[in-house]
């Protein structure tokens, strides 16, 4: 195997093993930085070591193992310090602390040392940007250049925000450990609402040249089959990995040839994915199970998702069944945005008109003031009405408030089409 060879190997075991490996020396330091820097110095000496003597039986196990000596050499290191600080004078011979049984604790079962990883990274006290990076980095398994990159930041300002996260889960002395009690629901909530965000940066980019990112995407499905592994009995969690699994299924059809945007019912849904449509609706119906009858945000989105699912072409769609829906949701979590999603679907089943009513009462929204896709759909609205002078005002306006540049060229083409039909 030649030396390029190699380290790609090395690279693919890293993303593949990085976040076991932090995790379970996370569970051993009960620090995430510390962690982290262990299991670097274990992929330095791969990168040294596997070139020269080859790729290990067990990749895995090698990175284990350094990373456990390296842990070990530390404890050692700081126990003879602290020893020398508190024992100076005192004979040597006498009895130091009991050194940790580091073999037996890294050599325990992963177990849920990766749910425990999840709900550190997303803890509260970081703010939302933070969670996001640090799960990105921790148990994404991405680069500091790649998580920089995928939001659009300088490499240092994103290092430097990943710094300040680990430091702040030090100094908070946040316990490396899965809450309990009612706790569990609300640090539960911030978990699933960052897997989400992760997902939805991968399914419709908030800025950049590419409307979809599918790597992002990939990272959120990863991470909630982790979440669903480790807390099965979570209907919330079953309803996300639906809700992912449903609108992956999509992303084939979302773009075309040169990545210009596919909007849903103009896709060829030939090209959705039919396992992952399958495996979407068998999470639904386990989150439905578990739920009964107090349906959550996400198994509700997750429901929603599944009317288009069903639908073999778009005239099959069951708009009335997704605005009602879509009314449950706003019961559950009111948001000027779900608010928006209702009067579209309103629109469809009602028409134009019934949708535009809606819509124009979401104008004064704070919320709503420089979200693109409140003109966007009252430009798609008044161009179903006739309406075309205002319509392609509505797009125009849409176009000054899309930051992804994909996006922005297609209201652009909307919005010149709308002003051809004016005259």
């Amino acid at each position: 195997m030649s030396a390029s060879d190699t380290h790609r190997t090395v690279e693919t075991v890293w993303r593949m093993e990085a976040p076991k490996l932090i995790a379970g020396l996370a569970r051993l330091t009960r620090d995430i930085g510390r962690a982290e820097e262990l299991a670097q110095d274990a992929l330095v000496a791969a990168l040294k070591q596997w070139p020269e003597e080859g790729v290990p039986r067990n990749p895995a196990a090698w990175l284990m193992q350094v990373a456990k000596h390296r842990a070990l050499d530390a404890v050692r290191h700081e126990a003879m310090a602290r020893r020398k600080q508190e024992e100076l004078g005192r004979d040597l011979d006498e009895e130091g602390p009991a050194m940790p049984d580091l073999d037996a604790a890294l050599d325990d079962e992963v177990g849920d040392d990766l749910l425990r990883l999840i709900f550190t990274a997303c803890h509260p006290v970081l703010s939302q940007e933070a969670r996001l990076a640090l799960t990105l980095r921790l148990l994404g398994g991405l680069t500091t250049e790649e998580i920089a990159r995928a939001f659009l930041v300088p490499e240092p300002t994103m290092a430097q925000r990943l710094v300040r996260a680990k430091k702040t889960l030090s100094e908070a002395k946040v316990p490396y450990e899965v809450p309990s009690g009612p706790e569990l629901g609300e640090r539960l909530a911030s978990v699933l609402e960052v897997v989400y965000l992760i997902f939805n940066e991968g399914y419709a980019a908030t800025s950049g040249q590419d409307w979809v990112r599918p790597e992002l995407c990939e990272e959120a499905l990863r991470l909630g089959r982790i979440l669903a592994a480790r807390a099965p009995g979570e209907p919330e969690v079953h309803g996300l990995i639906a809700l992912m699994e449903l609108q992956a299924s999509r992303l084939r059809a979302r773009i075309g040839p040169d990545g210009e945007p596919i909007l849903l019912l103009d896709q060829n849904r030939a090209r959705w994915d039919q396992l992952l449509i399958r495996r979407g609706l068998a999470a639904l119906e386990r989150a439905q199970q578990l739920a009964g009858a107090t349906p959550g945000p996400y198994l509700l989105q997750a429901a929603l998702a599944a009317c288009h699912a069903r639908a073999r072409t778009a005239d099959e769609t069951d708009w009335s069944r997704i605005a009602a829906l879509y009314g449950v949701l706003a019961r559950v979590t009111p948001s000027p945005v779900v608010e928006l999603n209702r009067a579209v679907a309103v629109s469809m089943a009602e028409g134009p008109a019934a949708g535009l009513e809606l819509v124009e009462a979401l104008a004064a929204e704070p919320a709503l003031k420089r979200y693109h896709l409140l003109p966007s759909v009252r430009g798609d609205l008044l161009s179903k009405l006739g309406r075309h002078r205002e319509a392609a005002e509505a797009f125009e306006q849409a176009v000054a408030l899309t930051g992804n540049v994909k996006e922005r060229a297609l209201m652009a083409e909307r919005a010149a089409t709308a002003r051809a039909a004016a005259g």
